[in-house]
């Protein structure tokens, strides 16, 4: 999940000054994280608890965003209206907020159809529309497959086979027409993209912000996709974790010991400190 807030803090300066180029300096006294790694840490902090404390997913994000009530950029007009509600209502959003926050549910369980549940669960707190849904379960699912060690090929047949989403595109043909845009519709799928077109963790990144658009979520997206099939470079890591207060790093650091190293099969990278000592395990199906 720290790729996805990683992704985040790298996009943030970009939001709203687009930057059409794989050529920026990664990390910037301008970068911060946004409302994308605040939900983000919710999501992770709830699957932490679920199970030991009774807390439902919309009063975690509740808490979350009212802890961290001005992060850059700040919180989208009618999720602001969600989060001061007393007893929140989904709204029939099909905005890309329930997909940038998704990343930590593609770790947390071993199979793809509890994945799958468990975002929609996620995403329909506050989006609530089948195109929101959709775009939630298509990013845990690319995070899943990813983390299982399965192949780009067979991430890119799965999702367009179960989400309709057009993967068969490059980063080099949606650039230049793409512009700023909101909806799962039009940045999950181009989020993907950038993950399949890349070759490497920070390669990802690059590409994201290249194409322009809601950056930052572009970004989030395609970081918590891409650590999971790449790893966290270890310098990339520890710039990034620098950013965030000593409150996100601890959910961080509680999600990781928690998750990823929970299951047998999963991949498992030396280069994250938390419980480094741990060996990578065998690849398997879903």
């Amino acid at each position: 999940m720290l790729g996805a807030i990683i992704g985040d803090i790298v996009g943030s300066r970009f939001e709203f000054n687009n930057h059409k180029s794989i050529e920026f300096e990664l990390f910037h006294r301008d970068c911060s994280y946004t409302d994308d790694s605040i939900c983000t840490v919710a999501v992770a902090d709830w699957l932490i608890q679920k199970g030991e404390k009774q807390i439902g997913f919309a009063t975690m994000l509740q808490q979350w965003c009212l802890k961290f009530p001005n992060p850059m950029g700040g919180y989208g007009n009618r999720f602001v209206h969600w989060i001061g509600e007393k007893d929140p209502k989904p709204n029939d959003s099909f905005g890309n907020g329930s997909a940038m926050r998704i990343a930590p549910v593609g770790w947390a369980y071993e199979t793809l159809v509890e994945t799958c549940s468990v975002a929609a669960e996620i995403a329909s707190v506050s989006h609530n529309h089948p195109e929101g849904i959709k775009g939630a379960q298509a990013v845990a699912t690319a995070v899943f497959m990813a983390r299982k060690g399965h192949s780009k090929v067979e991430i890119r047949e799965k999702i367009e086979l179960e989400y309709n989403y057009d993967l068969n595109r490059t980063c080099e043909a949606i650039r230049p027409d793409y512009r700023y845009n909101e909806t799962c519709q039009q940045t999950v799928p181009e989020a993907i993209i950038a993950f399949l077109d890349s070759t490497g963790f920070e390669n990802s990144i690059r590409l994201a912000v290249s194409l322009g658009g809601d950056s930052d979520t572009l970004t989030c997206i395609t970081g918590g996709i891409s650590e999971a099939f790449y790893g966290l470079p270890y310098e990339i890591e520890e710039k990034g974790e620098s950013y965030l207060p000593q409150e996100i790093r601890m959910v961080v650091a509680g999600f990781y010991d928690k998750y990823l190293f929970a299951f047998d099969h999963a991949r498992c990278f030396s280069q994250i400190r938390i419980n480094s000592d741990k060996t990578v395990g065998n690849r398997s199906s879903f």
